[in-house]
């Protein structure tokens, strides 16, 4: 990732919150380094360093900065526009796998060498998969330290660390505070024991309605539940179940969760963003299709709409054959999302059989490639858009296929994902 860093100089002389989580602004005098949007004096150009990653100012030896608190923000969306190794490798690594599997495991994910990975993120991102997992691992903590009245030695299991020892040295290190300051200045904690609420930010606007129109539409009896202003549902996660109920105050998510094992925090809190797709950039999205005769009113009518993703690739890709299959998914009692079958129908048992993996891990063009021989080519790309978060791929209800006189797709490039969500956001609510 190539940083223009007199432009970003300008947005954070600026305190543009648009590119909150885009990159990091590092200030050598203070060795502190923060969001772009800082409320701190902003420093002279000569002392600032600019970094596409928290953990790669952290390996350069920076600090957090205690006032804009810069690993709370929105993901960067370059992610999402990003289907090569590096932007597969950290799908994975919030997904949590280096805690659970090891950089070994995460390579081996990806299909590559430990070497070969190592390389190709210190040179795109700044730091390696250690870097980053640590930097993934001492948000975690920080979220149940401040969240949370959990022992800090419970917290440094659940966070992913080796020792109590790690644990504190990596929160020194990383936030020039100890847990137990931490914890004093944080808020209280909310909620009851097992349950565990957070804030989840993103970029304004936010179109909480339409995702919820979504969820509506397409809820599964015994596994999802929608109203009026929340979604809930059961989630399958490496260490056990959980529940999530999500609710949508004025400049945030707020996300309730249950965990049976508090290791799977980063990985639940992963999951619910891409669902929710709290990582886009509304604003270069909207700027592109509001110019578009066909899209623009659409844009202006509702602003940051949002492309509903996936909590489970496997989950999502049955729920989109079973219906064309005429094979109803059944959830047995007492059952959670991920113990659903669709009967024998073939992609169920390959799945079942681990011979097709559907997940954040998979490249764009070998997943479609592969579900277009099973499932066809129209399946294949939705799974690419809600697992993958593939930004320009046009996915359209059956019955709008025979409106598309007039319209000029490739224009909507790179958003036609979001071109579509608009389109089918119109008929549904016509």
């Amino acid at each position: 990732m190539v940083i223009d860093e007199e432009h970003a100089y300008r947005v954070c002389s600026a305190r543009d919150a648009r590119f909150d989580g885009v990159f990091i602004h590092a200030v050598r005098t203070t060795g502190i380094y923060c969001r772009p949007s800082c409320p701190a004096v902003t420093p002279k150009r000569r002392n600032s360093r600019f970094f596409p990653t928290a953990a790669a100012a952290q390996s350069a030896g920076f600090r957090a900065c205690r006032r804009c608190l810069p690993d709370a923000v929105p993901g960067s969306p370059e992610w999402n526009l990003r289907a090569d190794l590096a932007g597969r490798a950290m799908r994975l690594i919030s997904d949590g796998i280096v805690e659970r599997d090891g950089v070994s495991g995460l390579a081996a994910k990806l299909g590559y060498s430990e070497r070969h990975l190592t390389r190709v993120l210190t040179a795109e991102l700044g730091a390696g998969p250690l870097a980053l997992a640590r930097a993934h691992r001492a948000h975690a903590a920080r979220l149940l330290i401040e969240t949370t009245e959990l022992p800090f030695a419970d917290i440094a299991f659940a966070a992913g660390f080796a020792s109590v020892r790690q644990f504190n040295d990596t929160i020194r290190m990383v936030f020039a505070s100890t847990p137990s300051e931490m914890r004093g200045r944080g808020k209280a904690p909310v909620g009851t024991p097992g349950r565990i609420v957070l804030r989840l930010p993103y970029r304004a606007p936010f179109d909480a309605t339409g995702l919820l129109l979504h969820f509506r539409a397409h809820a599964l009896p015994g596994v999802e539940e929608v109203t009026d202003d929340s979604y809930a549902r059961t989630m399958s996660l490496p260490h056990g179940e959980a529940t999530v109920r999500l609710t949508f105050p004025a400049d945030h998510v707020l996300c309730s969760l249950r965990l049976t094992d508090v290791r799977d925090l980063g990985a639940a809190v992963s999951r619910v963003r891409r669902l929710l797709d709290l990582d886009a950039d509304p604003v270069a999205i909207d700027t592109v299709l509001g110019a578009d005769p066909v899209i623009g009113p659409l844009v202006r009518e509702v602003p940051g709409i949002r492309v509903a993703g996936s909590i489970d690739g496997a989950e999502t890709l049955l729920r989109l054959v079973a219906p064309f299959e005429g094979v109803p998914l059944r959830v047995p009692d007492g059952a959670l999302t991920h113990l659903y079958s669709a009967g024998d129908h073939p992609v169920a048992e390959a799945l079942a059989t681990g011979r097709l993996v559907v997940d954040v891990g998979r490249s764009i063009e070998d997943l479609t490639e592969e579900l277009a021989h099973l499932v066809g080519a129209s399946v294949a790309d939705e799974v690419a858009m809600r697992v993958l978060g593939a930004p320009d791929v046009l996915v359209l209800p059956r019955s709008m296929h025979d409106q598309a006189s007039g319209w000029k797709p490739e224009e909507w490039r790179p958003w036609r994902s979001y071109a579509g969500a608009h389109l089918t956001r119109k008929a549904a609510t016509s």
